[in-house]
């Protein structure tokens, strides 16, 4: 994999964006919208787009019209179409190379000073929500004030937008230009927007942006006690709190149609349900080189599936027009042996993601929680398997047997990192085991606990594809003493456990390891290895468990400090690299097989769709390959 990052380490290169006049063009519109207007239910085109819509370059002008068709596993499978039409300040691009750019998206204009303290955004002139209301610098406001700093619904700020403590400050300027500043240099900022835009709560994420008119009524900033209850009561949560986050019913995009957006979709029919759809925004904001209002796509439609046999089976009989997610790598020979039947190309992407263990340093079993948080103990777990043969078995050998560690290509990479504690060598994970004083045996050779009982944990995955290679796992760990009892769950209830601190070992696939400056919170121990640890230190010790004094994730979250406040790159860059080498010398997360090359099915007629870009929670899955100007070649159906 090369260097996908312009530039060198962090400084992407960023990229003014491209806005076409509307004295310039005359802008098209889809039929289905054209159609809305001519009966009096739109205004024109030219009256819904910004005065200067941003341009996206699509790999080729395209044809309006159809319905992409894709599957989806249930309520809890929110993020995967979210990631179709998520929307940041400031995107990451992929360049004609595939090389990443940040650019400007429904922004008009942004600027930096000197010393990385503030930063000056202009929003679009004429920019307009989904039901054709303005977007000024009054939704910032109130983003800001009504949800980023209201205690009852954002009790605590993530350390990444509160870099040295402080949180940022916003100012509004006009109504459209707004400043965000900092009480020190903040060089990762920028990236920081791209990835995870301003944070919860919400699901798309659009940076600094809520739509006042419509959520004032669900905000106790404006609506009273009453109003608020009986929202609650209609909504079916128990506060008006409840109606916010990325699983609100109010804020989510995923549940709610009434709620405007600035993305190139809405939702029409919302989960739960055998078919999800989502139908295009007539506001949307971006056109293509030749003045088309983007998206070219009128629908797209999400069929539920239970198992992955069944997704295979829509797959084979063509009724996938484009996907990734749950394309598993182990089933590569079998699409591509049955592509002529569906009439679909298997295309491949540059996986930033390691399949891992994650082990659980926070968990309520008080033998196992001891064990986790003993870095021999870890080390035993991670020499005890053979990588080479998850590899051939569960990823087709498209992958690499690896840590977690930045991947080739990231600007963080480290060939030594990558190798470490990689090799297979059950000899040395008998030796750590034994060192650790678990020499006690019983009748089927498995390892016994001070407490006398089996050496047992509990893995579990939410991918039905996992059950092999959890079953091979499981084999090489009972030859070292050890024994892994896999369970396979749904996806919320794998979430959830993630979030109760209810779980031993998860299997998961470890991602945001390209532009790791752009969200280390994985290795800080955020929804992983030790999330307890982390809940302690972004509340300032309100919640969560306390690590020991001595513990290295301290070093971890100081480094992080020192790197959100330097005043260069190659300061921050410097603690950045500290912050992941303590991480990988830890071997707080087991690293399995990454860098996989991740197939994507892709029907013949299915247009505009990248080979060989980076796959990553960073750069926002296949959002990476501008989903706006994906189209469906009506000629050949």
């Amino acid at each position: 994999m090369k260097n996908f990052l312009l530039s060198g380490p962090l400084m992407l290169t960023l990229l003014a964006g491209t806005a076409l006049p509307q004295a310039a063009f005359a802008f098209q519109e889809a039929p289905m919208l054209k159609a809305q207007v001519d009966a009096g239910e739109l205004p024109p085109v030219d009256e819904r787009l910004p005065v200067e819509p941003s341009v996206v370059d699509a790999v080729e002008v395209g044809q309006y019209g159809g319905v992409w068709h894709r599957a989806y596993r249930g309520p809890g499978d929110r993020w995967g179409p979210t990631k179709l039409l998520e929307e940041r300040v400031l995107k990451y691009v992929p360049d004609a190379e595939g090389n990443i750019s940040l650019v400007p998206a429904y922004i008009e204009s942004y600027s930096v000073n000197e010393d990385s303290t503030e930063f000056t955004f202009t929003l679009l002139d004429g920019l307009k929500w989904s039901d054709g209301e303005p977007v000024t610098t009054e939704d910032v406001e109130f983003w800001y004030k009504d949800v980023f700093l209201n205690k009852a619904l954002t009790p605590t700020i993530d350390p990444t937008f509160a870099p040295g403590g402080e949180p940022m400050k916003l100012e509004v300027k006009d109504d459209r230009t707004f400043t965000v500043s900092f009480a020190q240099p903040y060089v990762y900022f920028l990236n920081i927007l791209a990835k995870d835009s301003t944070g919860e709560p919400s699901l798309d994420r659009p940076s600094f942006l809520f739509p006042k008119h419509y959520l004032s009524q669900y905000n106790d900033h404006y609506a009273n006690e009453d109003d608020l209850a009986r929202a609650a009561e209609e909504f079916g949560v128990q506060r008006w709190s409840d109606l916010w986050g990325s699983k609100g019913p109010v804020t989510s995009w995923w549940q709610n149609p009434d709620l405007p957006v600035i993305t190139a979709w809405k939702i029409e029919t919302p989960a739960p349900g055998n078919v999800v759809t989502m139908v295009r925004n007539p506001y949307y904001w971006a056109v293509d080189q030749d003045g088309n209002q983007l998206p070219y796509i009128d629908r797209i439609e999400h069929r539920l599936f239970e198992a992955a046999d069944a997704f295979n089976l829509m797959i084979v009989q063509g009724q996938i027009d484009m996907q990734m997610r749950y394309v598993n790598s182990s089933d590569f020979t079998f699409f591509k042996e049955n592509e002529d039947k569906g009439g679909y190309h298997v295309a491949t992407g540059k996986s930033a993601n390691v399949w891992s263990f994650v082990p659980n340093l926070n968990t309520t079993d008080e033998q196992l929680n001891t064990l986790f948080n003993n870095r021999d103990f870890r080390h035993a777990l991670s020499v005890g398997i053979d990588r080479e043969t998850i590899n051939e078995l569960g990823f087709a050998g498209l992958g690499e047997a690896r840590s977690v560690s930045p991947v080739s290509g990231s600007p963080y990479f480290n060939a030594d990192w990558e190798t470490h504690w990689a090799e297979y060598d059950p000899d040395l994970a008998d030796e750590l085991l034994d060192g650790l004083g678990l020499t006690e045996r019983d009748d089927s050779d498995f390892r016994l606990l001070p407490n006398g009982q089996r050496l047992q944990i509990v893995v579990e995955a939410y991918q039905d594809y996992a059950a092999p290679i959890l079953e091979v796992a499981a084999d090489y760990y009972s030859d070292i003493g050890i024994e892994l009892l896999p369970r396979i769950i749904d996806r919320t209830q794998w979430d959830d456990n993630r979030d109760n601190n209810n779980f031993q070992l998860q299997y998961t696939p470890v991602d945001r390891l390209s532009v790791v400056s752009a969200d280390p919170r994985n290795m800080m121990g955020n929804d992983g290895y030790a999330q307890q640890y982390y809940a302690w230190y972004e509340t300032g010790g309100e919640s969560g468990i306390e690590p020991p004094a001595d513990d290295p994730i301290r070093s971890i979250w100081a480094d992080w400090e020192k790197a959100s406040v330097a005043s260069s790159v190659e300061e921050a860059d410097a603690a950045l690299n500290d912050l992941i080498g303590t991480f990988v010398e830890e071997g707080y997360v087991i690293g399995l097989v990454g860098e996989e090359k991740a197939p994507m099915i892709v029907k013949n007629d299915f247009m505009n769709v990248r080979d060989g870009l980076i796959q990553d929670d960073v750069t926002r899955g296949i959002g990476f390959g501008q989903t706006q100007q994906f189209w469906i070649d009506q000629s050949q159906q």
